[in-house]
């Protein structure tokens, strides 16, 4: 009959913990996210992994580079429509301030796309003000 040894004697018998499962979904996720890139960038899990952390830092930085590019987008936008009315952008947004008129840039442009004529009227309307405070 086996003698129970004190547990201080016992041999510890732990279980291997090994993280295949983890290591796994983490290289599925690196692949997924890597789909459509080029040559090795989307088959192997190193070069996919590097591939994805570049890509996640240009996503980043180009979220807030996209502000500056649609308001650049707008001004142009706004400068033709004015330039069409014989106005230049900084004459026909001066005006607007002196006239208290707060439209962003944004619906500015939105205006000379989608209604020209209401932005050529605001632009008349603005411009005849400021015309008229100056005669004055």
């Amino acid at each position: 009959m086996p003698v129970a040894l004190p547990i201080w004697k016992a041999k510890a018998l732990m279980i291997r913990a090994k993280s295949g499962k983890v290591t796994h979904r983490r290289h599925k996720k690196a692949l997924e996210l890597t789909k459509g890139h080029y040559g090795a960038r989307h088959a192997l899990y190193r070069t996919a992994h590097e591939s994805m952390l570049h890509a996640l830092d240009y996503a980043y930085c180009h979220r807030r580079e996209r502000k500056g590019n649609f308001r650049r987008l707008w001004i142009a936008r706004i400068n033709a429509a004015a330039r069409a009315q014989g106005l230049s952008y900084s004459q026909f947004m001066a005006s607007l301030k002196k006239s208290n008129t707060e439209i962003n840039r944004k619906m500015l442009a939105e205006m000379a796309v989608k209604d020209p004529e209401g932005l050529a009227k605001l632009m008349a309307s603005v411009s005849s003000e400021n015309t008229n405070a100056q005669a004055t």
